[in-house]
Formats: C-alpha cells, sequence, structure tokens
C-alpha cells in the first residue's frame, strides 16, 4: 500500500479500498473524468503481484458477451450450443481492468453478474468456475438502470477521484511522471498470487489454521451501525430533494452480509487477527464512496451516536450475555438431546455463571430436564432489563425461541 500510495499522490482513500477489495475477493468501480489516472492506479496495483493473468479491456455498446468471455466455438454453435473458448478472457484472469464499463450494452453487462458475483460463466449449456480475484472498473459517468443497480452491487468499493487542484499534490504528480512518464512502477520485489490467495482465505473465514475473530456484539453492532446509516442517508436524500426517479439508497443483504469480510480485511490491514468495536467506524471504507464528503460524514454520524450510547449505557455486555445465550440456543436446536441436560452445562462460562445465579435464586439447583431449563431461561431473560431498543428486541426474540424450542403452549396465547 506504501508503495501504490508513493506513486499514486493523493490517493489514500481509494488504495484502501482496492486493497480491502483485494483481502476479500471483491471489485472496485472507479468514477473520475478523462486524464486523472484511473488506469495507472489500476495497473499499478496489478504491478505488485506475480502468476496472475490480468485481463483489460474498453468497453463500448456494440461488444457483445464473447468480447469478454472469449470467442463462441462455430461447430458447436451449428449445433446450436453456446459454447466460448475462454481461454485469455476475462473466465480465465485473475485480475481485469474494464474501462468505461457503463458504456457496455445492458445485454453485456446482465451477462457479467454472474461472472462477477458467484464466479461462474454462465451461457446456454456451458457452466464452468471462472478464475476471477479482483476487478476494478473505471468510468467517466455513472449510469443508473434496473441492470446497473445490480451491477454496482457486485462493486463493494467504489470511489469518486477529483483532479487535483492543491499546488503541492499538482507539483508531487508532476513529479512522479518525470520520473515514470505515467507508466507503472516497478516494485523491488513483487507478492505471489499464492501468497494473496493465502491471506484472502484468511479474511474470508475460510482458513482453517488462522482465525481472525470477531466478537459476536461486535458484529452485532456492525449491523446496527449499517442500519442506521441506511436510515440517516435515505433521510438526507429526502432533505435535499432527490431527483424524481433516482433509486433509493440502499444496502443489500449481500452487502451487509459481507461486512464480516471488510471488518477482518481491516484487522489484517491493521495488524490484528482480532476485529475490535472501533473497527466497525472503518466500514466506511466498504459502504461509501470515497471522494463523496457527505456519505463518510453520515456514516461518521451513525457510528459516533451509537457507539456513544452502547459505551455510555454498558450495552455491550448486555448483548454479549444475550448473543451467547442465542448460541447456547442454536446447540440445543441442532443436537435435540441437550434439551434433557442442565442448560448450564451447555452455556459457555459468562452465561453458566449468570444462569447459576438465577437457578439459585429462582428455581433451586436440584430439579433437571426441558421444564425446568424453560423455566428457568425466562427467568434469566425477564430478569433483564434491556439498556437500548436493539437490545430489548433481541430479548424478545430469544424468549420467543425459548418458548418454541421448549414446546410451551404460552407461545400461543
Amino acid at each position: 500500500m506504501a508503495f501504490v500510495n508513493r506513486r499514486a499522490i493523493n490517493r489514500g482513500e481509494v488504495v484502501k479500498r482496492i486493497f480491502c477489495a483485494l483481502l476479500t475477493r471483491e471489485h472496485v468501480l472507479l468514477q473520475a473524468r478523462t486524464g486523472v489516472g484511473k488506469s495507472l492506479l489500476a495497473n499499478q496495483v496489478f504491478e505488485l503481484f506475480e502468476g496472475a493473468n490480468l485481463f483489460q479491456v474498453q468497453a463500448s455498446k456494440e461488444q457483445q458477451p464473447d468480447t469478454y468471455f472469449g470467442a463462441l466455438d462455430l461447430d458447436e454453435l451449428k449445433k446450436g450450443r453456446i459454447i466460448h473458448n475462454t481461454e485469455g478472457s476475462l473466465v480465465e484472469s485473475e485480475f481485469a481492468f474494464i474501462d468505461e464499463i457503463f458504456d457496455a450494452n445492458d445485454y453485456t453487462l446482465r451477462a457479467l453478474l454472474t461472472l462477477l458475483n458467484e464466479r461462474r460463466l454462465v451461457r446456454g449449456v456451458q457452466n464452468v468456475p471462472a478464475k476471477i480475484h479482483t476487478v476494478v472498473a473505471a468510468a467517466n459517468y455513472a449510469r443508473i438502470t434496473q441492470v446497473t443497480e445490480a451491477l454496482l452491487d457486485r462493486f463493494l468499493y467504489k470511489a469518486v477521484i477529483e483532479p487535483d487542484r492543491d499546488p503541492f499534490f499538482m507539483y508531487r504528480i508532476s513529479q512522479q511522471f518525470v520520473l515514470h512518464r505515467g507508466k507503472t512502477a516497478v516494485p523491488d520485489a513483487r507478492i505471489s498470487l499464492t501468497m494473496l490467495k493465502r491471506l484472502s482465505s484468511i479474511v474470508r473465514g475460510e482458513a482453517e489454521d488462522v482465525v481472525v475473530s470477531v466478537p459476536m456484539p461486535t458484529l452485532f453492532f456492525a449491523n446496527l451501525v449499517l442500519r442506521h446509516y441506511e436510515s440517516l442517508y435515505r433521510q438526507y436524500n429526502r432533505q435535499r430533494g432527490a431527483a424524481a426517479g433516482q433509486v433509493d439508497f440502499y444496502i443489500s443483504p449481500r452487502t451487509q452480509a459481507k461486512a464480516l469480510d471488510a471488518l477482518r480485511a481491516i484487522a489484517i490491514m491493521n495488524g490484528r487477527l482480532e476485529v475490535l468495536p472501533e473497527d466497525v467506524g472503518k466500514l466506511h471504507i466498504m459502504v461509501t464512496t470515497a471522494g463523496l464528503r457527505d456519505e463518510y460524514d453520515l456514516f461518521k454520524k451513525a457510528y459516533g451516536s451509537l457507539r456513544k450510547h452502547y459505551d455510555a449505557s454498558h450495552a455491550f455486555e448486555q448483548l454479549a450475555r444475550l448473543l451467547e445465550l442465542q448460541d447456547v440456543l442454536d446447540r440445543v436446536t441442532d443436537d435435540p438431546a441437550l434439551l434433557e441436560q442442565p442448560i448450564d452445562q451447555v452455556a459457555s462460562a459468562h452465561v453458566k455463571r449468570t444462569l447459576r445465579e438465577w437457578a439459585k435464586e429462582k428455581l433451586g439447583l436440584g430439579e433437571t430436564g426441558p421444564e425446568h431449563n424453560r423455566r428457568l431461561l425466562i427467568a434469566y431473560l425477564d430478569g433483564m432489563n434491556p439498556l437500548t431498543d436493539e437490545i430489548r428486541s433481541l430479548k424478545l426474540r430469544l424468549r420467543e425461541e425459548v418458548l418454541h424450542l421448549y414446546d410451551d403452549d404460552e407461545l400461543w396465547q
């Protein structure tokens, strides 16, 4: 990242997003006017890696999907079968740079959706895996339609790059141009594609030997911040009078689920194997567009207000207890034999201690069985005074789960 930042002047926030995309195996969209160095930035990043195939294309309305997937096999076409020869295509490349992506026609963009997200080429009878790791796309403008909205959701990281007008940055850019004449700088040592894939597998939770831990309360809190940001952004759009026909701001379930990978990437980029609550405040790297200050300010407001409230009320501890109890209920659901065991033997240390206190105070320690467990859990939940609205809602959900799990008639009253 430091190497790219020395080459791409004043592009730190964009560089962070590109590297986060590399770690999470996601894609990046860069929007900027002509001549600000979008392709140079992408190629400078790709220059850091060895062992990867690079696909580059400038999109146009006349292009068909075979521009990206490879030429059609004519012999197969005569038989009525659509089969692409994928050698040298986007399908066979780990990295790609697609310039002026919104110039592509909707038919071609629609064909790209599955390839970008599922990493598979699905065309006619052809259904083959794609090697794609990360695609960087660039555009001079945004074209919003139903098709491009779906395409934008595939590009998890976005940036708007404005031309630099600050004399200092203009001078630094001129320095780099004198040194490299608009070409990429060659690093002293490259990173192997194997190493990148290794890091990516850790970030995506696929590695068995190295785990980036994400405490359950932090993940729950992250989802609250994302939804609060979504609400603030919609309110912001209403206040400024969004143009007629403009698509309402929306964080898709796909994007929200991928926040987990982004949090792990943020931890890795900060040299840690544990996600901290303050990492949630850096999720703007995923849900906001670099270069759009209003989006950044709204996200910091969403995070700051919720973090202040949870810290001041000590709600994180209460949230942790409820989420640990949720884990207990999940285990009992997966293994019905645990219904007969004392619930405090199934629970983690924190919940176990609290449950034992409840059992001693309310129900005694001599009883066992499902009915005793049900009464214990209901008493445990009813004795908790929620510190926030979100925790109150979580408590009610858990109470319903307990009643359903232990098949109590109260659920249907």
